[in-house]
């Protein structure tokens, strides 16, 4: 069965069933949430509760620190990654400042009013709500009040560390490609849409700033709409991002490049 997707927690009714949810913006889908929602598809299916993401249709950095930083996915990739992951549904909440003034009890009340709600995932130092209040202990009291349970799990670590969205940031931009596989569990995907389709290059445009390793020249595989995979190089300069030799596409398709490694002498440091 298809993912659902629900536009923000005011639409949620009771044909949705019974949710079990996770709370995050799950930006890049790294190893480390991957293991939450593992863990949630567990504790979901313990309790007889479909698998939920609840997350936010742009980063809450926009609204909380004034910018946002590049996205490791754009909005329609983490939709497709987390599909893929075995999620049954989908919230996408609005983070605006109203959103950000919530507390977080009236927050997870408006969910529970909406649907059947099983219960919350979280991890120890996990918190959401105006000024962080919904930690563990806070949102298993409201439980207690509104019928839910919270499951804590502990917090993912490669190599005794934690994973953040912000270390694959930082290994993309050091054109680190190596580690920032490393935490993603996979190598890193710019996606885009085609801004050009030339005869020499393919050029790619973003709606909205992506993380994107230093200017210079990688070995690349490209994926088409179709499923076709092509063996590339894409080309990054003055904020210029280009797929050479070109790929049979039209303007405004939508395509994905897997980074491969850096090629020999053609990296650039800004």
């Amino acid at each position: 069965m298809a993912m659902q997707v629900v536009e923000g927690t005011a639409a949620l009714e009771p044909s949705l069933g019974r949710l079990f949810a996770v709370v995050g913006v799950f930006d890049g889908l790294h190893r480390g949430h991957e293991y939450l929602l593992r863990e949630l598809r567990r504790a979901a299916a313990e309790r007889g509760a479909r698998a939920t993401v609840i997350t936010f249709d742009h980063h809450p950095d926009e609204i909380l620190k004034g910018a946002a930083p590049p996205l490791l996915c754009d909005p329609q990739e983490r939709l497709e990654r987390l599909e893929a992951a075995g999620v049954d549904v989908t919230v996408i909440e609005t983070f605006d400042r109203a959103t950000r003034e919530t507390p977080f009890d009236a927050w997870v009340g408006r969910i529970a009013a909406g649907v059947e709600l099983a219960g919350l995932l979280m991890t120890p130092e996990s918190a959401f709500g105006y000024e962080r209040g919904g930690t563990p202990a806070t949102v298993a009291e409201l439980g207690r009040r509104l019928g839910y349970e919270v499951v804590v799990v502990p917090q993912f670590t490669l190599d005794g560390e934690p994973v953040r969205s912000s270390d694959v940031r930082a290994a993309i931009a050091a054109g680190d490609l190596p580690r920032a596989e490393r935490l993603l569990g996979r190598r890193v995907t710019v996606v885009g849409t085609v801004g050009r389709a030339g005869r020499a290059d393919t050029e790619l445009e973003f709606g909205l700033p992506v993380a994107l390793p230093p200017p210079g020249r990688y070995e690349a595989f490209v994926e088409t709409a179709g499923g076709a995979r092509r063996s590339r190089d894409l080309e990054l300069d003055d904020g210029r991002v280009a797929i050479r030799p070109a790929v049979p596409v039209r303007t405004g398709a939508r395509l994905g490049v897997e980074l491969v490694r850096v090629a020999s002498g053609n990296i650039r440091r800004s």
